[in-house]
């Protein structure tokens, strides 16, 4: 299951066999200011919910970009603090149409846990529903989590280069005007890695922020092959076209986890510009 939706969500959180196992994940985040999602939380959220920290929690590890992955340790260990083992469903959201919420969905699908969704929706489905939210911080029950060995399903900047070489798909999940090196605000160098196709992740939902139907997932991402590469600015938002792929059934899809940030840091890797 790579999405839920908030009715499939409201009955596992009353059904007593299922809701001991359910842990939900608030992810809300936003790049213009990264306490915002934290503030949203305090003020309201569904209940239950552990806020995750995505620019400090579900980042900062010795990688290059600006959201390098934290080391499997790292996130193994915050996985344990929020109580979540590998016999735990998590159920992560946001406000953004799974935009931010899908890096956690990702992580925890490359480290080989596979009960994990994102709210279709998110935040605002939930409201949009009538279901109930408060300001109530739960407190998790620390568990162990298993020791894992590495990431999988990622790829760095050499893997890149010699997937391009061998004409692998390479696909750029910004907006459009950025892939194309215009109006670029956040990274300081415009354009997009040579060869690589352009499909925006904001355009896999709806105006609702609902996904959209699975065959026009599937008509999006017609001829990118089985195992594309996948990169955004820094590894986050590319995660959401993971989790489109994923529906679809493009299962081999690898995240360039540095992104475009990292490819950028060294001057001698080519840039391209325009269509």
């Amino acid at each position: 299951m790579s999405l839920i939706s908030v009715q499939e969500l409201v009955a596992r959180l009353a059904d007593p066999e299922s809701a001991p196992s359910t842990v939900v994940c608030d992810c809300r985040f936003y790049l213009a200011d990264h306490h915002q999602g934290r503030h949203e939380y305090d003020a309201a959220h569904i209940p239950g919910a552990l806020f995750v920290d995505v620019h400090n929690e579900l980042a900062g590890g010795p990688g290059g970009g600006r959201h390098p992955l934290p080391t499997v340790d790292d996130f193994t260990g915050l996985l344990g603090r929020l109580g979540i083992s590998p016999a735990s469903f998590v159920v992560a959201y946001d406000s953004m149409g799974g935009h931010t919420a899908s890096r956690l969905w990702w992580m925890l699908r490359s480290i080989g846990h596979g009960q994990v969704a994102v709210l279709d929706g998110g935040y605002q489905a939930w409201v949009k529903a009538g279901q109930p939210v408060t300001d109530e911080v739960p407190v998790p029950r620390p568990v162990d989590y298993p020791r894992v060995e590495a990431w999988t399903g990622i790829v760095d900047a050499e893997a890149v280069a010699e997937g391009l070489a061998l004409g692998a798909t390479i696909v750029d999940s910004r907006a459009p005007d950025r892939y194309r090196g215009e109006n670029e605000t956040i990274d300081p160098v415009a354009g997009h890695i040579p060869g690589a196709v352009n499909i925006f992740h904001k355009d896999n939902v709806r105006a609702d922020g609902t996904m959209r139907p699975t065959a026009e997932l599937a008509a999006r991402f017609a001829g990118i092959g089985d195992s594309p590469i996948v990169y955004c600015g820094s590894g986050v938002t590319a995660c959401h076209n993971l989790l489109a792929m994923s529906i679809v059934g493009i299962s081999r899809a690898r995240l360039y986890a540095g992104s475009w940030s990292d490819w950028i840091e060294d001057a001698a890797r080519p840039v391209a510009t325009g269509e």
